[in-house]
């Protein structure tokens, strides 16, 4: 090693280890001064799971989600008459715990499923609004002055513990959900601050403590500020102190009015993720339109295993991260139709996941064909954007569609299109050296191109079904090839 390389390698070593020894002061400038870990905006893809005992009625109306069933069936009349129908008057949420008694659960099956969708992240719920928990929380029990905790009362299991062993094995990250509210807690009703004191704020020690998150999904922040869940406090004790204070991330869900504006990363729910944001950014949401599992949702209600590897790509062109729900019935086995999904899209990623993952966004995110562009809503919630409708390679009628998705990694630029793009893929704007070695990711050899006024033609292979790298999109590699500024239609 040259007399450089020690000395970049000792001043490299130096601002690590500052960065680590840094003190984070419980107040938002100094906490949002904290770098996001790399290891997420790395990621590009996640699994998040919500079960738990409303895993066991697994039933909400369409559009509505099936997690929140008792807040539902207290407050709407479509789920209290379901609820009465089969369950009967006198059956309250409570009795549902004994049910939830995981007997297909499998941690290992699990880890399995999760590592072949190609996922680098998981998320299971730990604990969610109704307070019961997936470990041995001794503060559920004691607060809620019965057993409310998976190893209490059935299936007399660590669910939690299981699943970070087993995700582990499986070089998966695990990470956590955790509601700061639970609507019904006694505690939480009668005196907020001491629930915060005596329940919440030990708990979530404990929780980090003994499963070591890579990520906490904070939720449930909403009825009260930050200072009321006094989450800073809590943030410097898990930056400063906690067993993950170098790896941990963490999201924007720490009190009323926080979305968007502190954690590590931002998050938007069934929506279309976020434009131009401060920080790293993640989309959240269900293969339906629930997280929980609902029995009441069909065949066409699933997002298709083309729609969901075209979200990643829209998604990760952006910037942003899918975090992708699967809902687990309340007997620990995941639906078939999840797993079917999950696997069509690790069989894309293990042939196209080099344009994924570890991938920054190019000066452009997509390639449009000509025509009147759709408006592009971007939310945190419920913000109507149908992907589907802007994908093709031919514009629809006059409507302009996106042709292709860009992404890079140091000097090599990715154009994954959109269905197959013929025997032409055409890309403009774009300079690219003359020689340059384009190839088609899953396919050997190097493919024909001509480079021209800065439009840079590919020939595709000639390709029949059966000898497709892949289905759904496809990903040209084109080293050395810079976009330009887009020339507006």
């Amino acid at each position: 090693m040259s007399r450089l390389h020690a000395a970049i390698a000792v001043v490299l070593v130096t601002s690590v280890c500052l960065a680590q020894d840094k003190k984070y002061q419980a107040n938002w400038e100094s906490l949002d001064s904290r770098p996001c870990p790399g290891w997420f905006t790395d990621a590009k893809f996640g699994i998040f799971v919500h079960w738990g005992v409303y895993s066991v009625p697994a039933w909400s109306p369409k559009g509505m989600y099936s997690e929140w069933y008792w807040m539902w069936m207290l407050k709407k009349k479509p789920v209290r008459e379901f609820h009465d129908r089969v369950y009967g008057k006198d059956f309250e949420y409570f009795d549902f715990a004994p049910l939830f008694k995981a007997e297909l659960f499998d941690a290992d099956q699990w880890a399995a499923v999760i590592a072949s969708s190609g996922a680098r992240y998981f998320i299971p719920t730990s604990k969610h609004h109704d307070g019961y928990c997936l470990w041995p929380s001794a503060e559920a029990t004691r607060t809620w002055g019965r057993p409310w905790n998976s190893m209490d009362v059935a299936p007399r299991r660590d669910l939690l513990g299981e699943l970070s062993a087993a995700m582990r094995k499986k070089d998966v990250r695990f990470c956590f959900y955790y509601s700061l509210y639970e609507w019904f807690n006694p505690l939480y009703k009668k005196d907020v601050a001491q629930y915060v004191a005596g329940h919440m704020t030990p708990q979530f020690k404990d929780v980090v403590t003994r499963y070591k998150p890579s990520l906490i999904f904070a939720d449930g922040e909403w009825d009260h500020p930050a200072e009321t869940w006094k989450s800073q406090e809590l943030l410097a004790w898990l930056f400063n102190e906690s067993p993950v204070k170098d790896e941990v991330v963490v999201n924007d869900r720490w009190g009323k009015g926080t979305r968007h504006k502190h954690g590590s990363y931002f998050t938007t729910e069934y929506g279309a993720g976020m434009k131009d944001a401060s920080r790293p950014w993640e989309e959240n949401r269900g293969m339906g339109f629930s997280f929980g599992y609902n029995r009441a949702e069909d065949l066409q209600d699933y997002r298709s295993a083309r729609e969901l590897v075209l979200m990643l790509c829209d998604l990760v062109s952006r910037g942003g991260n899918l975090n992708l729900d699967i809902g687990p019935a309340g007997d620990g086995s995941i639906p078939v139709i999840m797993q079917q999904r999950l696997a069509e899209m690790g069989a894309w990623l293990k042939v196209n996941g080099e344009a994924i993952y570890g991938t920054t966004t190019a000066r452009r995110e997509c390639q449009w064909t000509p025509g009147t562009r759709p408006r592009q809503g971007y939310g945190e919630f419920k913000e109507k954007y149908d992907l589907m409708n802007m994908v093709g390679q031919a514009p629809r009628g006059d409507k302009a569609v996106k042709q292709a998705f860009f992404t890079r990694k140091g000097d090599t630029l990715y154009a994954i299109t959109a269905g197959w793009p013929g025997r032409r893929l055409v890309l403009r704007d774009i300079q690219a050296p003359s020689d340059a070695a384009v190839t088609l990711l899953g396919h050997e050899g190097k493919l024909a191109c001509t480079v021209e006024a800065n439009t840079l033609t590919i020939e595709a292979p000639d390709l029949n079904v059966d000898q497709a790298p892949c289905r759904h999109a496809y990903t040209f590699k084109i080293p050395g090839a810079k976009l330009l500024a887009e020339k507006q239609p």
